[in-house]
């Protein structure tokens, strides 16, 4: 294949695959402004290896870049040291949403990474447990020990009236 039709396939794929990943990314990195960041390095990582690839699906190659690279981010970040300076807010950036996905997005971000990737897999990329052991690297146990573990946080740390006004299927 010539490098213009491999940048041809490689662009249709972006355009493709962007509004999916990125809302999974946004909810495994915790919030867009990093997932966006975590997709785009993971886009470029991607667009050097393409010709190299050769899956069937870059799609769950993709995926699997971005719980590796949000891994490897939160190891980078915790060698960070803290202060108690808060930076400026954003100028234009819009405000948390009134419909209680804020809330959702707060407790997410408080799940360990693991359980944090198994739920946005198994209820935004809406993989199967089998998909999303292959995914992470673990067996189908350890994805149904993370769901389960996960479940049961969200449910604690979630309202009970947040529950009754979302329409969520719990599988």
């Amino acid at each position: 294949m010539s490098r213009e039709t491999e940048d041809d396939a490689y662009a249709a794929f972006v355009e493709d695959a962007w509004p999916r990943h990125l809302r999974t990314a946004t909810l495994i990195a915790g919030n867009r402004d990093l997932g966006e960041e975590l997709l785009q390095d993971c886009l470029v990582k991607l667009y050097v290896r393409w010709h190299r690839v050769g899956v069937e699906d870059p799609h769950a190659y993709l995926r699997r870049m971005l719980v590796n690279g949000n891994i490897s981010r939160w190891r980078r970040f915790r060698r960070e040291t803290l202060t108690d300076q808060l930076p400026e807010p954003a100028v234009g950036h819009p405000g948390p949403a009134e419909d209680g996905m804020d809330e959702l997005h707060r407790a997410l971000r408080s799940l360990p990474l693991k359980q944090r990737a198994v739920v946005v897999l198994r209820y935004v990329e809406d993989l199967t447990e089998k998909d999303t052991a292959a995914v992470l690297g673990c067996s189908v146990g350890t994805v149904k020990s993370h769901h389960a573990r996960a479940m049961a946080r969200l449910r604690t740390v979630l309202s009970g009236t947040w529950w009754k006004n979302q329409e969520v299927a719990v599988r």
